[in-house]
């Protein structure tokens, strides 16, 4: 569903990605590890066209429109509702209003419909953002650290919606520096560190080829090991 084949990215003199090769199967959650600057968020912007590599080749096997974005800038009208602003895309898509509403009600913002984006919390915020990524009911879905920032609660709902959403079959390619939320999530995991694949796999089977922790993978052990460092 997602591939990348020996991608090279420089900005001037510094390269971001190095040979980076990977496949992503339908419908699995394929969750990419690294720490910040590690060229994760880079990764997703020549998978969806908004950087071009220097060398090597990409292929997401859907259209534009059948894909969903949730980036650390979310982008969203802070003088509009929660509401409006996903009316906003909801016309961009052609598709009715009442989703909208329906996809408030999924990420559990329907209490927040009439509230200026202004007014929200930086969880509500994420989960509006989920929400407009989601309005289009999108084949392939892109979560740059949907989580970052968030408490464990709301962090918690976030990680069922997205497991409710890969039960639909939808494929999702999720960033993360959380190992945790790697291992809890992620069918497949790719370790990326100055932007280079350190290692990719299952997680658990990860963790038994580095030696680690058997009884719960301890995938930041199998980092710090590869690397010398640690993901925070």
């Amino acid at each position: 569903m997602i591939k990348m084949d020996g991608i090279v990215k420089k900005f001037g003199t510094q390269t971001v990605l190095s040979d980076v090769s990977f496949e992503a199967k339908q419908g699995e959650i394929f969750g990419l590890l690294g720490r910040s600057g590690a060229g994760k968020t880079t990764i997703i912007n020549i998978l969806t066209n908004q950087l071009k590599p220097d060398s090597g080749s990409h292929k997401i096997s859907v259209s534009s429109y059948e894909t969903g974005l949730m980036l650390d800038e979310d982008g969203l009208y802070d003088r509009l509702t929660c509401l409006d602003n996903l009316h906003v895309f909801a016309d961009i898509y052609g598709i009715p209003h009442k989703n909208s509403s329906e996809v408030l009600e999924k990420v559990g913002l329907e209490n927040a419909a009439k509230k200026a984006v202004s007014q929200l919390s930086k969880g509500m915020r994420q989960r509006l953002a989920l929400a407009r990524a989601i309005l289009h009911k999108p084949k392939v879905l892109f979560l740059d650290e949907p989580t970052s920032g968030l408490d464990p609660n709301t962090a918690q709902g976030i990680h069922k919606l997205i497991q409710g959403l890969q039960k639909q079959g939808t494929t999702i390619f999720l960033t993360t520096h959380n190992m945790d939320e790697a291992v809890k999530l992620c069918n497949h995991v790719l370790l990326l560190h100055k932007g280079k694949i350190v290692e990719q796999g299952i997680p658990t089977e990860i963790c038994e080829r580095h030696n680690a922790t058997k009884t719960v993978p301890d995938l930041e052990a199998v980092f710090i090991k590869m690397t010398g460092e640690g993901l925070s």
